[in-house]
């Protein structure tokens, strides 16, 4: 029986569930009820009489214009990548694993409700639909999508909580190699440093031109990670923006009244907590207060391609307590991982936002708390803009340091249920008439009068601290009143770096303090001339922007990640790094430029280069192809406009990799209207005009008008049609 459930259970994971008779001409039958309607752009617009109409007509819309990144969000989603890329990809999907279940996921569909259980078969039926009507079109892993799949990626954001669990420390765990013996973690030493994140901003009428709420939606991830789109129904659904390859909403964007940005957040809600293991008769148990309790161990099964091809298979026992699956050992103890896992609702409040038409219906929505990872810009054609931090925050005893391992065996460090979403930290209105947030402290999120007061919360309610584009978004919103939507997209791409306002005056001072005897100071003479004469600010013609991003990449070697983008890590490095260190950085960056492009003296947009070859998922770059420059830096340095950007393989120029990847503006006036612009283009196909035709805009920060209402698309129009036509 046991061998029955396990061959069961590898059949699904395989995807080789046959479609049930009458799938196809039932798919057919919804594919008449739906139009799409392509502008001039690429971009689909999609109609269909129902929600679940618009969600098959979205999902099929998605697949044509790349398939490859909707099947491989969902390859990774459901734990399936080393069936595509071999035994190096075990350890992902492992993780992925132990959180997701396909068998769970079967029963939270069975008891999802029936309207989202409807979406969902729509969404399922959409991009198998798509596979029988382009029978070119060979998925690498999944050949058939099942309705329950949708639960498995629900959220939108760019990596699920679970990726916080070291790749390194769980391959010791659960394959027994010491972590030593393992690869070591890819440094950075040949890409500008990207921090990051995203910006949102939500303007009140008070600080407009013409009394109408405004928003920017401008995050920040890996390049072609989302795609543009409007779905539209009969049953109130309108709603236009960024989606996630292959999920079925609208992740950042807006409706017909009002509109919604994350960013992602500073919020501590994944812990960490070290169980005391127990063995006793041969079972294993972690201490729990006074008592023993029994520890849960399953089996997990990891399929994989060998290296002849075919399809081989590793087991795990896999252990967990009530905080969480095991991820690790320290030392004796055992570390077991909480966050929140909540597919159905997280997805019913992910649908659900996107019909919302004011703040009231907005925050209902939001009392699902199925919402972890984001925080939220809210703007509507009331008038109304608010700050929300996460809806999933979980109460905790502020005695304890959750940034570390808590005492698993201690009670009181237990999860208490979800913050109260009126507990948290949130603005509605703000006297100051915005609010933003770039993955900073939510302390300064209305300017220094207005925001809510970090004494009067939890410790755990912010981790990220204030970072450069934090102090960048105050200066461009305060004490304004006169924005407009072309105002708002200027404001965007303002290309002051407050980072370097910190940096260069101790630089500047290390060289004036170096005496003449010293060789750096002949060299860096010009170097520093330039540095000096600078406004911070950056530009494709500027060669400051090319010394002090170099200069300051090369100083933060070695700096974590996390804590790459904090003030306080700048004012460590202004006052604490030696002078001759920084004078001696920009020296090894001096001669990098001049060996790579023959002089120092090189404009930052010879460096900094946006370039789309193919549509493969891990980008490649050759200096001998089409490129366009690029003026904006890494968010790293306080640029709200991002472009984090790499060398490559063979290459002397920088590609972007991160950043901008999505950005729009929005006016929630009479009639709503925004502009927008996508990373690139919309198609994923080199021999599509969409596949690259937004790019020189993208660069520029020439938004383009977004066609949002029929009128708008009157001669804006490619294509009509049904899908299948």
């Amino acid at each position: 029986m046991r061998a029955f459930l396990l061959g069961v259970v590898l059949a699904t994971l395989a995807g080789s569930v046959l479609a049930a008779p009458g799938e196809l001409a039932r798919q057919r039958a919804e594919a008449a009820q739906v139009r799409i309607v392509r502008d001039d752009w690429g971009i689909a617009h999609v109609h269909g009489h129902t929600d679940r109409q618009a969600v098959f007509g979205m999902a099929y819309a998605q697949a044509e214009d790349d398939f490859n990144r909707v099947e491989e969000n969902y390859i990774t989603a459901l734990g399936r990548s080393a069936e595509e890329q071999g035994q190096s990809a075990i350890w992902q999907d492992l993780r992925i694993r132990l959180i997701v279940d396909p068998v769970e996921l079967k029963t939270d569909y069975a008891k999802s409700p029936t309207w989202l259980k409807s979406l969902m078969q729509g969404w399922a039926d959409g991009l198998n639909f798509y596979l029988a009507d382009h029978p070119a079109v060979k998925p690498k892993v999944i050949t058939h999508f099942e309705p329950w799949m949708a639960l498995s990626f629900t959220e939108g954001s760019i990596g699920p909580d679970i990726e916080r669990a070291d790749l390194k420390s769980l391959q010791a765990f659960y394959g027994g190699q010491a972590v030593a013996a393992l690869a070591a973690a890819p440094r950075f030493d040949d890409r500008t440093l990207e921090a990051g994140g995203s910006n949102g901003f939500a303007i009140a009428p008070s600080n407009t031109k013409d009394g109408h709420a405004l928003l920017l939606i401008n995050p920040h991830t890996s390049f072609f990670f989302r795609s543009e789109l409007q779905m539209a129904s009969d049953e109130g659904l309108d709603a236009y923006g960024a989606v996630t390859w292959g999920q079925f909403f609208i992740y950042q964007g807006f409706n017909r009244h009002a509109g919604w940005m994350h960013t992602s957040t500073g919020a501590d809600v994944v812990d960490e907590f070290a169980e005391t293991i127990v063995r006793k008769d041969g079972k294993l148990f972690y201490r729990y207060g006074a008592a023993l309790k029994p520890v849960t161990v399953s089996e997990v099964v990891v399929r994989y391609r060998a290296a002849d091809g075919a399809m081989a298979s590793r087991r795990f026992t896999i252990y967990r307590t009530h905080h969480g699956p095991i991820v690790r050992a320290d030392g004796d103890r055992w570390i077991a991982i909480a966050l929140m896992h909540k597919p159905a609702p997280a997805l019913e409040q992910s649908f659900l936002r996107t019909k919302a038409a004011d703040y009231a219906s907005f925050m209902k929505v939001a009392e699902l708390k199925a919402n972890s990872s984001n925080n939220t810009l809210f703007a509507d054609d009331k008038g109304e803009i608010a700050y929300l931090h996460p809806q999933f925050i979980p109460r905790r005893d502020n005695r304890f340091d959750y940034t570390r391992p808590v005492d698993g065996s201690d009670r009181a460090t237990d999860w208490q249920g979800p913050t109260p979403l009126a507990e948290a930290p949130h603005l509605l209105n703000p006297p100051s008439g915005f609010v933003f947030n770039s993955n900073d402290e939510p302390w300064n999120a209305a300017g220094p009068e207005a925001s809510p007061r970090k004494a009067d919360f939890p410790r755990y309610m912010d981790q990220a601290g204030e970072n450069t584009r934090g102090l960048h978004d105050i200066a461009v919103l305060t004490g304004r009143k006169d924005f407009t939507l072309k105002s708002l997209m200027r404001t965007a791409y303002d290309p002051w770096l407050p980072g370097f306002a910190k940096l260069i005056p101790s630089l500047l001072a290390a060289y004036d303090a170096t005496p003449a005897s010293d060789p750096l100071k002949a060299k860096l003479a010009g170097q520093v001339a330039v540095l000096r004469g600078w406004d911070e600010r950056w530009a494709t013609d500027s060669v400051a922007t090319s010394l002090a991003v170099l200069w300051g990449d090369q100083l933060w070697k070695g700096i974590p990640t996390s804590r790459a983008a904090r003030l306080d890590t700048f004012e460590a490095v202004a006052n604490g790094v030696p002078g001759h260190d920084k004078l001696q950085a920009l020296a090894e960056v001096s001669d990098r430029l001049s060996a790579d492009f023959g002089s120092w003296r090189t404009p930052w947009g010879e460096i900094n280069r946006f370039q789309r070859i193919d549509d493969s998922i891990t980008p490649h770059h050759d200096d001998a192809k089409p490129s366009i420059p690029v003026a904006f830096t890494s968010s790293q340095w306080g640029s709200l406009a991002a472009f984090g950007a790499s060398r490559y393989p063979g290459t002397k120029r920088y590609y972007g990799y991160k950043g901008n990847s999505f950005v729009a503006v929005v006016e929630f006036g009479p009639k709503v209207r925004a502009y927008a612009v996508t990373a690139g283009g919309e198609s994923g196909q080199p021999d599509n005009p969409h596949f690259a035709d937004e790019a020189a805009r993208y660069a520029s920060g020439d938004l383009r008008e977004v066609y949002f209402w029929p009128e708008q698309l009157a001669g804006h129009t490619e294509r009509s049609y049904r899908p299948g036509e």
